[in-house]
């Protein structure tokens, strides 16, 4: 069992202090003395009586507040509440800090103690990481479900992996979300169409290695350009299509310019998984403050899946207002992107690494979770097309993330 790293040198999660003093200089630093989980406030209360407060800078993947992927303050409000106010999140939006180029470093040197990163950009640093997020292209799409069952997948497996992990703390890192599936990811294009002849010659925006491949496999051609750039080159016709995840799509305008989306069922696009990791010096910090930040990622799964799901929702209403397309793919389409996941899962099976039976795993751990959705009343009513229509905004994660907590994450919880 993984347990979450309290004391490993150079390997701690980045919880520098702001506006404070070092924690290892805090009264009650060296206290060990922390509290149940499933305690009472009280009981919680009392483990931080003597400690001083602190402030935890959090860099997310939102371009600001108002953004519909501003669901950091979820999580925000809960780690102060269950603090008694004694722990507070200040959230930085628009990578105001780092780049997501840059933001292993600020973690490491505490710019930035929290932050949603994106390990996919650097394979090269990340292969483990790489490989098994591409694994999650063998889970089924859907709007609702699917993108929590991929979400609590990619915990799942990521907490299992040692390899993974070890990609972390070899920086000086460490996760409380090794892989965090994020939102499924759809091309969304300046033309209609959906058949392989449509798709025939199309130059797609991809961004990883995963979409260069899938782009290739439905006979379009990939072209790299940094994410900042892919608006004007839509606009001018640069390029024809785009992958992104809807809430990107609608968060960024890409919509206005290239409102012809369409989405598989029978597979799944490649993701563009991210993750939610600290830095530095964590083990100066008592165990009782470690275990609330712990806790909260209950509110952090929540905000997640809001982002991700509150996107969709969004992007789909988007499409529709300004006059766009949402199609489902044409079969042979969606069997090449079958087949180019297949061929990829097969050669990341055989180098062995996350062992020969990776498909088995993760549809196990896919079919596991889609049964635990459905058992707390989660269900996709309609298709992605008209996701807008049957999916309520008002819908409560909580049970979900309480689930993914207890199942996955809660054997790692410093102690």
């Amino acid at each position: 069992m993984k347990k979450f790293p309290l004391a490993a040198a150079g390997a701690a999660l980045a919880l520098i202090i702001t506006g404070c003093a070092n924690a290892s200089d805090q009264p009650g630093a060296s206290d060990e003395t922390g509290y149940e989980y499933g305690a009472d406030q009280e009981e919680i209360d009392a483990a931080l009586a003597d400690l001083e407060p602190v402030t935890l800078t959090y860099q997310g993947a939102a371009s600001s507040p108002d953004s519909v992927q501003a669901r950091d303050k979820i999580w925000a409000e809960a780690l102060e509440e269950r603090s008694g106010g004694k722990l507070t999140m200040d959230i930085v939006y628009g990578q105001a800090i780092a780049g997501f180029d840059e933001v292993d470093a600020a973690l490491a040197d505490g710019r930035v103690d929290l932050a949603y990163t994106l390990p996919g950009y650097d394979p090269s640093t990340y292969p483990n990481f790489d490989d098994l997020s591409y694994s999650l292209s063998m889970l089924p799409n859907s709007p609702l479900v699917g993108e929590l069952v991929a979400n609590a997948v990619g915990l799942e497996l990521s907490w299992q992996s040692e390899e993974v992990l070890e990609e972390y703390e070899s920086q000086g890192l460490v996760p409380l979300f090794p892989v965090s599936a994020s939102a499924s990811f759809y091309p969304a294009c300046t033309q209609e169409g959906t058949s392989e002849a449509d798709w025939n010659g199309r130059q797609i925006r991809a961004g990883s290695r995963a979409h260069e491949a899938m782009a290739q496999g439905i006979g379009a051609t990939p072209v790299s350009l940094d994410f900042v750039e892919v608006y004007e080159a839509l606009q001018r016709g640069t390029v024809d299509c785009a992958l992104n995840s809807m809430n990107s799509a609608y968060d960024y305008g890409f919509i206005d310019v290239a409102p012809h989306v369409s989405y598989p069922t029978e597979t799944s696009v490649p993701r563009g998984p991210g993750a939610i990791i600290g830095g530095i010096d964590v083990a100066n910090l008592p165990l009782a403050y470690k275990q609330v930040l712990f806790d909260s990622l209950v509110e952090a799964f929540m905000g997640s899946a809001e982002v991700v799901i509150h996107g969709n929702y969004e992007g789909v209403a988007e499409v529709h207002e300004v006059g766009g397309t949402i199609q489902e793919m044409d079969a042979a389409v969606q069997e090449s992107i079958a087949a180019t996941n297949e061929e990829r899962i097969t050669e990341i099976e055989n180098d062995g690494t996350h062992g020969t039976d990776l498909r088995e795993r993760v549809l196990a751990s896919g079919e596991k979770w889609t049964e635990k959705a459905e058992e707390l009343g989660f269900v996709d009513e309609g298709e992605f097309s008209d996701f807008d229509e049957w999916f309520d905004p008002e819908t409560d994660f909580r049970p979900f993330a309480e689930a993914v907590y207890e199942e996955i994450l809660l054997e790692h919880r410093p102690e």
